[in-house]
């Protein structure tokens, strides 16, 4: 099962999630990332709380959605309002759709420790989302009903 996180950028929220996601995933569980208008760049910040984790980041990198015209997501979870606003590319076909908004931490301003904090709840906001994303019954799941599910998990 591949998932696709997408935001506008493709610089902070769908990295996070893209980098959480393969680093606490089990087997036949991957995630990709990508923006509706990337910015071609990551955000320093986002690479640098992934790494204090332990997730490997030399994969990652900001890119448009075309980049998986030939092999479409499962899943593709929108993590931004802007991104969650804009429809789906046709190619994605019968990818089950859901939107997962998160506040934007690079959009903090304050002291060092501020910014990173909002980071930081950012990441167990996510993760948060992943432990009830990981606990669904995946394969007894129909493509509505996996919308459903879905569509709850955001909303935590």
């Amino acid at each position: 099962m591949k998932v696709l996180f997408m935001c506008t950028a493709n610089s902070c929220r769908s990295v996070l999630s893209e980098g959480l996601f393969n680093h606490l995933a089990p087997e036949g569980m991957t995630a990709v990332s990508s923006g509706s208008f990337p910015s071609g760049r990551l955000n320093p910040r986002a690479v640098s709380t992934l790494d204090s984790l332990g997730v490997e980041t030399a994969g990652l990198y900001s890119k448009g959605s075309d980049t998986f015209e030939t092999n479409p997501p499962d899943i593709v979870i929108t993590v931004c309002d802007k991104a969650g606003n804009e429809p789906c590319p046709a190619y994605f076909g019968p990818a089950v759709k859901s939107h997962w908004g998160l506040r934007d931490p690079s959009q903090v301003h304050g002291s060092d420790e501020q910014v990173q904090a909002a980071f930081d709840e950012t990441v167990r906001h996510i993760r948060k989302r992943f432990d009830a994303f990981f606990a669904l019954e995946h394969r007894a799941l129909s493509p509505l009903a996996l919308k459903q599910a879905l569509d709850r998990i955001g909303a935590l």
